[in-house]
């Protein structure tokens, strides 16, 4: 299936310390319902699914109208990837659940209000994240969560895990910070070492696997998966062409490959080379590639 994310701008009520999208909310600031409507139009002639990114799509006051645009369109598959903080209204839930949105996908960096506050740069938002998670599952519906990976939370990556499972979430998934906007930065206070991080994501990722839940990884090499390597989301990353607010992406995964991951001559000795993205550019250009070891 192909996917369309489409970006609705980039107004947001957090300010998370790693946010690759940086000062776009100052340079851009939202895009315009009939902006928004034309891209959903344009991407429904080749994909049968889409994305609502930003920013944060749910303090949009037309949200609801896009997401029932979406679906006179003619889309069967409706996300919405969110910071997740306005499903605390459980009448909101039943409004984008009403106007379409099939999967939610909420954002939650911390197993305590003061690491995930401390993230988002938000007062509450801890609070407010996990309430609408509870909200969304007391409505019966599919809740795909996002954790970034950095120094302040990875050695807690099992305890967030464990909360994410109490939570009965269907899927979670562990993203490595990309160092853009303020990652970058914040590089040295966010961006942590993939050697310090394994352990600690393979423990969180058995949270799931004994319990039966789908769980990933993404943008964490193989060389840091041994015995993991099945959930690397890069695998499983649908064709997806992205909508952002001045360019149109067509191709993702290639535009990801060719430009925002990296390989060093290590790779080129690896069994995994093949199949392996590689990390940021950003990361090897400042952490280089001591830490990697080729599979044999």
């Amino acid at each position: 299936m192909k996917r369309a994310d489409i970006k609705l701008g980039f107004f947001c009520n957090n300010i998370c310390k790693f946010c690759v999208q940086g000062d776009k909310r100052k340079k851009f600031g939202n895009k315009d319902i009939e902006q928004i409507k034309e891209n959903i139009i344009q991407a429904k002639k080749t994909c049968n699914g889409v994305v609502f990114t930003g920013g944060e799509p749910t303090i949009r006051k037309d949200i609801i109208e896009i997401i029932s645009f979406a679906k006179k369109s003619g889309f069967k598959v409706i996300q919405i990837q969110t910071n997740g903080r306005m499903f605390v209204y459980k009448s909101f839930c039943k409004e984008l659940i009403s106007a379409g949105v099939t999967e939610f996908s909420p954002a939650l960096h911390g197993h305590t209000p003061s690491l995930h506050d401390y993230l988002t740069g938000a007062k509450g938002s801890f609070d407010q994240t996990v309430g609408g998670i509870k909200n969304l599952k007391d409505l019966n519906q599919l809740v795909i969560t996002n954790t970034v990976i950095t120094k302040s939370n990875y050695r807690h990556l099992p305890q967030i895990a464990q909360l994410l499972m109490n939570l009965k979430v269907d899927q979670y998934q562990f993203a490595f910070v990309h160092a853009l906007g303020s990652a970058m930065k914040n590089f040295d206070s966010v961006v942590p070492r993939k050697s310090l991080v394994e352990p600690y994501v393979k423990s969180a990722l058995d949270v799931g696997i004994n319990c039966g839940m789908s769980v990933m990884t993404e943008a964490i090499p193989y060389c840091f998966m041994k015995g993991y390597e099945e959930y690397v989301a890069e695998n499983i990353i649908p064709d997806t062409k992205i909508y952002d607010y001045e360019i149109v992406i067509d191709d993702f995964t290639k535009e990801r490959i060719s430009k925002g991951k990296s390989k060093g001559s290590v790779c080129s000795g690896c069994i995994k080379n093949n199949v392996c993205e590689g990390p940021w550019r950003e990361y090897s250009d400042k952490y280089g590639w001591a830490e990697f070891k080729a599979i044999t």
